[in-house]
């Protein structure tokens, strides 16, 4: 079975993937763990964004556990979900595009000064008890916005900073370390919420994301780096995004990574995180915020020991057949949370899937990072963000919104069992043969 999962040591990115597979590396040679981490600048970026993810997670931890008291709503849980991720399905292919032409490290101090200002928003609303929807509302979507302006960006330095050898290293590194701010996020944000209450709390977490803000301003990539003032192609509206998705339909790895990650954001995306402390009351196990924190904490330690142990040991090159291997897996442990009326079988779960999670979402996206073509790197990644962030819009709909109708652990249920459904329809039409 493991071999059948593609457990052995990846090969370096000079060498050319086909379409489902990869070829073993040369004979003797050994993996090193970590390769990226040999690039002083990686090491710089990796803690500034991990950093920042942590104090993304910190936001949501305070804001979801705020409004979840003030209004009580799996129907705004949805919506948190919704209006955070339509920018990215309006503006990603956009975005890309964006960084292709500007400097991408001015694109994303950009998308840092507006997570701040977003931070800074919630602690005056909570300092002066002013909570009201459409501020909410109005926050979230803010945030979006931050996210679609620093997420295409941030793919496009990562390939500008490490070598080809290092990107694969470098890809599953980034997502390890998004995973350790969803794990430490929660824990932080538990604690300032304790501690300083939410307004001074999360003024405390606008400040996290000053270190990645003040390293971009001298950084040697984006317009700084050799070769870095080329001609830029013109912006061309929709127009470039539509040959773009025709670059990306006319590549097999290129389409098969983007319908994976596109299909696991329609049905499932985050939206069970906003849902989470319904999730922690009904399981009904101890105080209710710290067992809030506690699933959200599982579900990304899951993540970040899948990325250690991954990344370690050389397991699971990428391969597009062992991405939708894992992704089943991932939609078999979220039907197992969804129905767990034991609050440690409930751990488990999510541990599993955020373990899952964190390898198919890296492979899929380093099969991306090693075949898009240079010339619009940008784009292409902004089209797949497009898919594997924009698309999560839709879940808002089927685990929130289909929720508030028939409860969120059936919602989440069924949303899990049809998305694997159709991954297993995919896999056998396309891989069963080539076992």
């Amino acid at each position: 079975m493991l071999r059948g999962l593609g457990f052995r040591s990846p090969l370096r990115h000079s060498e050319k993937l086909n379409s489902n597979t990869t070829s073993a590396p040369a004979p003797g040679r050994k993996h090193r763990a970590f390769t990226s981490f040999e690039n002083g600048d990686f090491r710089i970026y990796f803690f500034a964004a991990t950093a920042a993810m942590m104090a993304d997670n910190i936001e949501h931890v305070i804001s979801y556990w705020v409004i979840f008291q003030k209004f009580h709503s799996p129907a705004l849980g949805g919506f948190a979900v919704i209006s955070h991720w339509v920018p990215f399905l309006l503006l990603a292919g956009f975005s890309g595009g964006l960084a292709d032409r500007f400097d991408i490290r001015r694109l994303i101090q950009i998308g840092m000064l507006l997570y701040i200002g977003v931070s800074v928003s919630w602690g005056l609303m909570f300092l002066s008890d002013s909570v009201a929807l459409w501020k909410a509302m109005l926050l979230l979507v803010i945030h979006g916005v931050a996210g679609v302006i620093w997420s295409p960006a941030a793919q496009v330095l990562i390939h500008q900073i490490v070598t080809a050898e290092q990107l694969p290293s470098a890809v599953r590194t980034s997502a390890t370390g998004r995973y350790m701010g969803f794990l430490v996020g929660p824990m932080v944000g538990a604690g300032l919420l304790l501690a300083l209450g939410p307004a001074y709390g999360i003024f405390a977490n606008a400040l996290i994301y000053v270190p990645l803000f003040v390293w971009l301003i001298r950084a040697p990539y984006g317009a700084a780096a050799v070769g870095g003032k080329r001609p830029s192609p013109a912006l061309n509206g929709f127009a470039d995004v539509w040959s773009t998705m025709k670059v990306v339909a006319g590549r097999r790895v290129l389409l098969s990574m983007t319908v994976l990650i596109g299909a696991a954001s329609f049905f499932i995306g985050n939206s069970y995180q906003a849902q989470m402390p319904e999730f922690a009351r009904d399981l009904g196990h101890g105080r209710a915020d710290f067992s809030y924190s506690i699933l959200l904490a599982a579900d990304a330690a899951g993540g970040l020991a899948g990325g250690l142990l991954l990344e370690s040991r050389g397991l699971l090159p990428p391969r597009a057949r062992t991405a939708f291997i894992l992704a089943m897996i991932w939609c078999c442990a979220l039907v197992g949370f969804a129905r767990a009326h034991a609050y440690g079988v409930a751990i488990a779960m999510l541990f599993l899937a955020g373990f899952m999670e964190l390898a198919f979402n890296s492979m899929a996206q380093t099969l991306v990072q090693m075949n898009a073509p240079g010339e619009i790197r940008g784009r292409v990644l902004g089209v797949y963000s497009m898919s594997a962030l924009g698309l999560r819009t839709f879940s808002g709909l089927s685990v929130g919104l289909l929720g508030a109708s028939v409860g969120i652990h059936h919602s989440l249920a069924l949303s899990a069992a049809v998305l694997m459904t159709i991954y297993a329809v995919i896999f056998l039409a396309r891989y069963s043969r080539r076992a």
